[in-house]
């Protein structure tokens, strides 16, 4: 069992609550409600709860738990001086399993689907879960890390996607992206979605889903994802359809930046002086 080897690795000795006395139990439960309350009041002191990330979030959190074990902190320093030194290392703080890429170059853990680079098409990956994270392996070797995905309340999966890792299968069946289940967390950023919108309300839905994969295309091989999101959002601001011609010059390759390569070619008596040698 995890806790088992959890306490295994600290050199701890577990132990259990005695059956019928409540009060055992409630010596945790009750301090876990507490934190809870105080968790709440905060909020409602800072005036909403949202947040810019998760590292915020847990800065938050990490300030009000330091606030509450401060009145602790005498009794922790008299216990400090008889406690064994830490292990060397952290235990697993992870779960691990084994997926296969399927492919539509993706894989479905715990209700949530993830998109992964094609290149892993067919590959077995083995995959720590982490609480906020997903570390994905070949053998030892460490392919990627993904954001950890949640499921919904309704039971509906979550989704975890990169356009980069799908746009080459979408450049090939565009109109794909019509009916994608995932197609509202396929768009990098909000400028992308709300240009879809209006390529779908002004155009046929087959030119729309064109004009939108090659948008996804540019932002990826270009490399100007956050540059065609402002562009976009003009657009978008203006009430105009982006304007495809300009933006395919805008971000064309430059020419004075292409490597002049010059290729001196053999002369072909070269190759008759070798057979002559060989058949000698």
């Amino acid at each position: 069992m995890r806790y088992d080897a959890l306490c295994e690795h600290y050199g701890m000795t577990p132990t259990r609550n005695n059956r019928g006395v409540a009060h055992e139990n409630g010596g945790i439960e009750s301090p876990h409600g507490h934190l809870k309350a105080a968790i709440k009041d905060a909020l409602l002191m800072r005036g909403s709860r949202d947040f810019d990330d998760l590292a915020s979030y847990r800065h938050f959190i990490d300030e009000v738990v330091s606030r509450k074990n401060r009145r602790n902190g005498p009794r922790i320093d008299a216990e400090r001086a008889i406690l064994q030194p830490l292990p060397g290392a952290r235990t697993s703080d992870y779960e691990e399993t084994i997926v296969t890429v399927t492919s539509t170059s993706s894989f479905t853990l715990r209700k949530v689907f993830y998109t992964v680079p094609s290149r892993l098409i067919g590959h077995r990956l083995r995959v720590r879960l982490y609480d906020d994270r997903l570390d994905l392996f070949i053998g030892g070797t460490h392919l990627m890390t993904l954001p950890r995905g949640r499921s919904f309340n309704n039971g509906s999966h979550g989704h975890v996607v990169d356009y980069r890792h799908v746009i080459h299968s979408l450049r090939r069946k565009p109109m794909a992206l019509l009916k994608l289940v995932y197609r509202d967390q396929l768009f990098p950023r909000e400028p992308y979605r709300q240009t879809f919108d209006r390529l779908i309300a002004a155009l046929p839905e087959r030119i729309a889903c064109r004009q939108m994969v090659e948008l996804l295309a540019m932002a990826h091989e270009r490399a100007c994802e956050a540059e065609l999101a402002e562009l976009l959002a003009a657009d978008v601001a203006a009430n105009r359809l982006p304007d495809m011609d300009a933006l395919r010059i805008r971000f064309a390759p430059d020419p004075a930046a292409l490597p002049d390569v010059v290729v001196e070619l053999v002369p072909l008596v070269t190759y008759d002086v070798l057979l002559a040698g060989e058949a000698a």
